[in-house]
C-alpha cells in the first residue's frame, strides 16, 4: 500500500526522530519524545508504529540496509582485505552507535520482520570469502567471530579512537599468519 504524501513525511519524521533518540537513550527511549521531536502526536507514531519494535525495526533496518550497501560499495573499490578492514571499522561504529539495538533486534524473539542477521551475514561473506581466498586472512575465521569481536569492541570502547586500536590489534591476530593467537614459527 503506497502512503499518501503527508503520511509518508509523518513516518519519514519519525525515523529520522527515533534514529536520533535511540542514538542518545537507547532501544528503551520515551515513544513520546520520538513522536515530539518529530513534531507528530503519539497517535499518528502508533498509527505508523502499532509497537514499539516496529519503530526499532524500521530505525535499525534503514543502518543495516545502508551498512550493507557499504559492503558493496567496499568489495567494488577496494582489494578484498583492505574492503573486509573497511567494513569492519564501519560495523564497530555502527555497533557503538545503536546503543544495543542491533542486539535486541537480531535475537530470535524478534518481530522485526526482517531478518536481520541473514542481511549482515551476506554482508559480510561478500567481504570475508575473498580475503579468505587471497590468503591475507586465517581460514578458520568466520562470520560469527566477525559479528562478536566488533561488537564486544564496540561494547567494551569507551570511545571511537580507543575501539579503533582493539580492532586494529584484533585484525593483526585474525591475518594469515597468526593461529591460536601466537605468530607462525620461522623456519
Amino acid at each position: 500500500m503506497t502512503l499518501r504524501a503527508d503520511a509518508r513525511r509523518n513516518r519519514d519524521l519519525l525515523v529520522a526522530a527515533a534514529i536520533a533518540v535511540v542514538a542518545e537513550e537507547g532501544p528503551d527511549a520515551s515513544l513520546n519524545e520520538i513522536a515530539r521531536r518529530a513534531g507528530v502526536g503519539p497517535g499518528t507514531l502508533y498509527r505508523h508504529f502499532p509497537t514499539r519494535d516496529a519503530l526499532l525495526a524500521a530505525v535499525f533496518e534503514g543502518r543495516l540496509s545502508r551498512l550493507c550497501e557499504q559492503a558493496e560499495e567496499l568489495a567494488a573499490a577496494e582489494p578484498p582485505g583492505e574492503a573486509l578492514i573497511a567494513w569492519l571499522r564501519l560495523l564497530t561504529v555502527h555497533a557503538m552507535t545503536d546503543q544495543g539495538l542491533g542486539a535486541r533486534m537480531m535475537l530470535p524473539t524478534s518481530t522485526a520482520g526482517v531478518d536481520c542477521w541473514a542481511m549482515l551475514r551476506t554482508a559480510a561473506d561478500r567481504l570475508l570469502l575473498p580475503a579468505q581466498s587471497e590468503g591475507g586472512l586465517r581460514p578458520d575465521i568466520d562470520f560469527t567471530d566477525l559479528v562478536e569481536l566488533t561488537a564486544g569492541i564496540a561494547q567494551s570502547a569507551p570511545d571511537p579512537a580507543r575501539a579503533d586500536r582493539l580492532l586494529t590489534l584484533t585484525l593483526d591476530g585474525l591475518r594469515s599468519g597468526h593461529t591460536n593467537g601466537s605468530p607462525k614459527p620461522s623456519t
